[in-house]
């Protein structure tokens, strides 16, 4: 990896359907959630660094925002990020380098809510970050946004205040 600088990219699921007696982890995709996915990869390919890895939940809704992205990178799909804490996102982030290998320099985590949110904000430094951005996240992280935050840590030392939100969009 030659930039110092890594880059976590965290997106909240798209819009998801509630159809009758589908579990939640098996929800799909509404078809608003289909579009918005696609916007989001659209807006990651113009505006984010080209993404190495992916880190995303197994659940259907998860899954499907990855595939409307059209995001080509290596995949893990971790059973732990659905219902996932932040301390459980951010162990996670940790095993990057025994999972991908070294010259990750852009992770996509594929997630859900509380966890996005509350991950982005506890690993924004208060030097350095988006004010903006962060309070956008404290009033709300809606399906298909994106949190953007910087770090000069390896993966495996990323912690909490360990990184600046330098930004925040919600595809629409």
């Amino acid at each position: 990896m030659t930039d110092r600088y890594r880059t976590l990219l965290l997106l909240r699921h798209a819009k998801s359907d509630y159809p009758t007696g589908v579990p939640d982890h098996e929800r799909p995709l509404a078809p608003r959630g289909e579009r918005e996915a696609k916007l989001a990869g659209d807006w990651l390919r113009a505006h984010a660094p080209a993404v190495n890895a992916v880190l995303c939940s197994t659940a259907t809704r998860t899954r499907e925002t990855l595939a409307r992205t059209r995001i080509d990178a290596p995949v893990n799909f971790v059973d732990r990020l659905y219902d996932a804490t932040p301390g459980a996102v951010i162990e996670e982030i940790n095993s990057v380098e025994s999972r991908f290998g070294p010259d990750v320099g852009t992770l996509l985590v594929i997630g859900h809510e509380p966890a996005m949110s509350s991950l982005a904000l506890g690993l924004a430094t208060a030097d350095g970050s988006n004010t903006t951005a962060a309070e956008r996240i404290s009033t709300k992280f809606p399906t298909s946004a994106i949190a953007v935050l910087r770090t000069g840590e390896p993966w495996h030392q990323l912690g909490l205040s360990g990184a600046a939100l330098v930004g925040f969009h919600v595809p629409r």
